[in-house]
């Protein structure tokens, strides 16, 4: 992805080492728990979902971990923020590590652009410690000359097992 601020991508201008570049943009965005800076890769009808179901379809007829739009993803960014969150203290951390990004679909004529990205990730507060592996599906389209995610599909290998909180994001 470009650094000269005075080049905006296009749908037409976008290569996959643009979008390979966003997915690792994104995970350490999350990693350094700059979630400010991480809403704004997400267009104001994003969707952050989590199926709970092996190659589920509809995250609306079927029950799943997360289906947040952007205003819930704001509100739990306000509420990791906040002084007065005590299950947040101490503050909660986590790191991702990704398999390279795969690019699975590039449609410059649809402002389309699909990848999946294997990982791992940690998540630790205090001494406790979660560990989640899974595969990132990323919806991504080109707003005001920047990409932006449409949505984000968290499918976790172990789906089914029973889940204490899941304070961040994946």
């Amino acid at each position: 992805m470009t650094t000269d601020t005075l080049t905006r991508l296009t749908p037409d201008t976008v290569t996959e080492a643009d979008l390979t570049a966003f997915i690792y943009r994104e995970a350490r965005l999350l990693d350094e728990l700059r979630y400010e800076d991480w809403l704004k890769l997400y267009t104001e009808d994003a969707h952050y979902w989590m199926p709970a179901e092996w190659q589920q379809t509809d995250p609306r007829l079927q029950a799943s971990l997360m289906y947040e739009d952007m205003l819930l993803l704001r509100i739990r960014v306000e509420r990791l923020a906040g002084a007065r969150t005590f299950s947040q203290k101490p503050k909660s951390r986590a790191q991702h590590l990704l398999q390279a990004p795969q690019v699975d679909e590039m449609n410059p004529g649809a402002n389309l652009f699909r990848t999946w990205t294997s990982f791992h990730y940690v998540e630790t507060r205090g001494d406790e410690k979660e560990f989640f592996a899974g595969w990132a599906k990323h919806e991504i389209r080109v707003e005001e000359g920047a990409l932006k995610i449409a949505l984000k599909r968290v499918d976790l290998l172990n789906f089914d097992a029973p889940f204490g909180n899941i304070q961040l994001f994946m």
